[in-house]
């Protein structure tokens, strides 16, 4: 039963709504039944509830809670590579039931050319149970391999990077995993302390100020 409007959805094997997307399994000689929701959608959220006709009733409610399927870079959302390096960009999309029938990523406006003169470019995609991912690598990166790159699954909001080529540059966020991107913090955290060291030296090593006593004529 859906609580929302009372609907009551299936009952043993049967199916009592018009919505092709719901349907009951019941594994033969088992004690289990259970409600299935195909391409399930944003208003399909809310309460369910399992009823047993039994003396008293047992019932038990679950809670189903939709997620807007949504792709995901990992790492920072902005990436620095040395030119002539690797270009290595993951993507997890967290759609389990369904996998995208597609992931495409795309370099600015254009989609990625796998088989274009420029070459060393490869993608690798793995569905699993646990979700799918896609891995885009881009070898001997050159300073035109910089901008934006988007992850699009095929039924998912896709997600976004920004990749900077740097030609000798040496910035804290070079790519080296995420470590690399909090180094700047580190160097402010470092700071304040160094400057309250110096100004206790500078204090101490001030000279004494005397003051001269006034005269008895002027008690």
């Amino acid at each position: 039963m859906r609580k929302r409007d009372l609907h009551i959805l299936t009952s043993n094997i049967f199916t009592y709504t018009g919505d092709a997307r719901f349907g009951v399994i019941h594994p033969e000689a088992s004690d289990e039944w259970n409600l299935r929701i195909e391409y399930v959608q944003k208003r399909d959220a809310g309460i369910y509830e399992c009823q047993v006709n039994t003396e008293p009733k047992i019932n038990m409610a679950i809670l189903l809670a939709v997620e807007a399927a949504q792709a995901n870079i990992w790492g920072p959302e902005e990436v620095y590579v040395k030119k002539g390096s690797t270009i290595s960009l993951t993507c997890s999309i967290n759609v389990h039931s369904t996998p995208p029938g597609s992931v495409l990523w795309y370099h600015g406006a254009a989609v990625v050319d796998f088989d274009s003169p420029r070459g060393g470019i490869s993608l690798e995609t793995e569905k699993t149970e646990a979700g799918t991912t896609s891995k885009l690598l881009v070898t001997k990166a050159a300073l035109t391999d910089s901008g934006n790159y988007t992850c699009v699954p095929s039924n998912a909001n896709p997600a976004s990077v920004w990749v900077h080529v740097l030609n000798g540059e040496h910035p804290a966020a070079m790519q080296h995993g995420e470590h690399g991107a909090g180094a700047p913090l580190c160097v402010r955290c470092l700071c304040l302390p160094l400057l309250a060291s110096l100004l206790a030296l500078l204090v101490r090593a001030r000279p004494p100020l005397h003051l001269p006593l006034p005269s008895p004529a002027a008690r």
